[in-house]
């Protein structure tokens, strides 16, 4: 797949934005994953930080041990000559989800002067505009197909995810009007196309779904999946909500409370080849291996 040329531009005496695309997808992320996995193995003198995001990157990086022209030209040649690996190792996880929530749908009526549709709670909305029935179907459409982690920012442990769907299928929500000043940690949100998981409790703007009693940011690590890194998303993770009802959402609540939780996880390799060849038979193929061994 063709990539347009890159649009680079500084920022300042230290950054360097590469802008690979105007919107989000995959083959996007994919250029922008290779380029910079690149420039992190050239292990260049003064270079400080590599920031990875949807469609673009930054650098930043010491003018006064790296001239900027000098990283410019490195990257202008590691775009000139590199093609898309578009084969990932990563891992595919579950994450469980009690949509409609009393929490969030509590927090939402707060701030319905904020929002497109005040009559009317966040799901109601989001499948009226994506054409579906109710809100049931709206949430089996938002469970029943992957999403792709495609940067992690914004708050600490923030995952924006794009789902692994045909772009005639995305679902398209606009965030509120206004933002709010409150919002549930480890609730469900979506914004434009995409998903996230509020990781800690504060304003947000996203449409409210659901929340999720796992954990995805401790900077106190307590739980055994949250032992190596406080930040458990990664930017190419592979995440499959599970909608779970309320007793579930206690169970595991309780379980991480005593310190022993821990979601579902596989090692899978993703071909953005295969995901273009088949995006609805692929994603599903995917979530299938995470179910494969029954035994935990």
């Amino acid at each position: 797949m063709a990539n347009n040329p890159i649009r680079y531009s500084f920022g300042g005496d230290e950054h360097l934005f590469a802008e690979i695309d105007q919107s989000m997808s995959l083959n996007a992320f994919f250029h922008g994953l290779t380029l910079t996995r690149a420039l992190e193995a050239c292990q260049l003198p003064g270079v400080l930080d590599i920031c990875l995001a949807n469609a673009s990157f930054q650098v930043r990086f010491n003018p006064d041990v790296l001239a900027p022209q000098t990283l410019l030209d490195k990257l202008q040649a590691l775009e000139a000559d590199s093609e898309a690996d578009a084969t990932l190792a990563t891992r595919i996880i579950e994450v469980p989800v009690l949509y409609n929530d009393p929490w969030t749908h509590e927090t939402l009526m707060r701030f319905r002067d904020r929002h497109q549709a005040p009559e009317g709670s966040d799901l109601d909305y989001a499948a009226h505009i994506n054409g579906y029935a109710d809100k049931d179907d709206f949430i089996a459409a938002h469970s029943g197909t992957p999403w792709f982690v495609s940067m992690v920012g914004f708050v600490a442990g923030l995952p924006f995810m794009y789902q692994m769907v045909g772009h005639d299928k995305q679902l398209q929500v606009p965030k509120y009007l206004r933002p709010r000043t409150d919002t549930p940690g480890l609730s469900l949100g979506h914004g434009g196309c995409f998903g996230c998981i509020y990781s800690v409790r504060g304003a947000g703007g996203y449409q409210l779904f659901g929340i999720t009693p796992m954990p995805i940011y401790d900077p106190a690590q307590r739980l055994p999946y949250l032992q190596s890194e406080m930040v458990f998303f990664k930017a190419g993770d592979i995440v499959q909500f599970r909608a779970i009802d309320h007793q579930t959402y206690d169970d595991i609540s309780e379980q991480v409370k005593k310190g022993i939780f821990s979601p579902r996880i596989r090692d899978v390799t993703f071909v953005l080849a295969d995901f273009v060849a088949d995006p609805q038979g692929y994603p599903q193929l995917l979530k299938r291996g995470l179910y494969d061994h029954q035994c935990d």
